[in-house]
């Protein structure tokens, strides 16, 4: 059982009110709580998710794909059709050209779409491909300021990120080596003094327990088998947490063994309540990176784009959601299929179609 919720509590035992020390303190004891539920969450439901995804969601990409392509070929039968004007050929290319990159952005193998692409575009795919690719390792060199290399060197969107971590780690090792031979300031500034003190101060806290724990579980000092068996599975969760800075880890376990009340921690004095909220303020950090890790591998593993953080507890929702998405699309590729027969009704099409692609251009800040 968790200790969390009883040494949050406890600055309230002093009876009185809460000091800004114990309020941040049960702030964070709380936050940290929180963290950990969702990471937590992360974990036990990303392999049901798979598993639905697979089963709901796969086949029906599969079904949109097939009706995308045949969508794709439809077009270039009606552009082997007479009485087009020059604007509806135009757009008639150009929605050939866009739908067949979105089709070989996930098979690029596929040799009848890239024939398409290469009947209907100003240049063959592959070309279109490698001037794009010049064009963003242009915009990331002047974003960055680094050279990256040899476009040789650099065949697809996978060797560019590479290659920009590979510099972006290069130069940080750099700016590091730089860093540490420059002569150290022969006085520090009273800031810097002050917080080399606090963080000093704050491990010291987190070694003070973690001494006193290992003090009273050390498995070698217990005579009897089943009682060291306990000791050395307790210790070993302490050492865990010490090696991780986990101060609530290792209050909870001094909890756990009575080795504190909660009046102990209600009393602290505030110096001592600041370093633990120093810790307990690295810990929250360090779960909230972690979380963003979690949710950034799952929304690149599912092609998921989103501006607000995935609660992982309604993981469903979005399964549903991706599910009503491709089926309005497909329901959507299979309307305009019907549509595409009727000459007239295919004319006024092109015409909304032309006037996207145009607003689309205008959106584009690189065209």
């Amino acid at each position: 059982m968790s200790h969390l919720h009883t040494v949050r509590v406890a600055a309230q035992e002093a009876g009185k009110a809460l000091t800004p020390q114990q309020k941040r303190f049960n702030t964070l004891i709380r936050q940290i709580e929180q963290a950990r539920d969702t990471l937590a969450a992360w974990h036990d439901k990303v392999g049901s998710y798979r598993q639905a995804h697979a089963a709901a969601v796969l086949p029906l990409q599969a079904e949109v794909t097939a009706a995308h392509r045949q969508w794709l070929f439809a077009l270039d039968g009606l552009l082997e059709q007479t009485a087009w004007t020059r604007a509806e050929r135009e757009t008639l290319r150009d929605l050939v050209c866009e739908a067949a990159t979105e089709l070989l952005d996930g098979n690029e193998d596929d040799a009848a779409v890239k024939e398409l692409y290469d009947k209907h575009g100003e240049v063959d795919f592959d070309t279109e491909q490698r001037e794009l690719l010049h064009a963003a390792k242009g915009l990331m060199e002047a974003m960055t300021g680094v050279d990256l290399g040899d476009d040789a060197d650099i065949q697809t969107d996978a060797d560019l990120m590479q290659r920009i971590e590979q510099k972006t780690r290069e130069q940080a090792a750099a700016a590091e080596a730089q860093k540490a031979s420059k002569p150290a300031r022969r006085r520090k500034t009273a800031a810097q003094q002050r917080r080399d003190t606090e963080a000093l101060q704050a491990t010291q806290s987190v070694r003070e327990i973690y001494r006193k724990l290992a003090s009273a579980l050390h498995p070698d000092r217990e005579v009897d088998p089943e009682q060291q068996r306990i000791k050395t599975a307790l210790m070993q969760k302490v050492n865990r947490a010490y090696a991780a800075n986990d101060l609530l880890g290792l209050l909870e376990m001094q909890l756990q063994i009575e080795q504190v009340d909660v009046k102990q921690i209600a009393h602290a004095s505030a110096e001592k309540l600041q370093r633990y909220n120093k810790v307990l303020a690295g810990q929250l950090a360090g779960l909230k990176t972690e979380i963003e890790h979690v949710e950034m591998q799952f929304c690149m593993e599912f092609c998921h784009v989103t501006e607000s953080p995935i609660d992982p507890r309604r993981l469903g929702g979005l399964l549903e959601e991706s599910v009503r998405d491709l089926r309005a699309y497909l329901g959507q590729l299979q309307a305009e299929m019907r549509l595409l027969a009727d000459r007239a009704a295919a004319k006024r099409w092109i015409k909304k179609q032309r006037q996207r692609l145009r607003e689309d251009e205008l959106d584009d800040p690189f065209l």
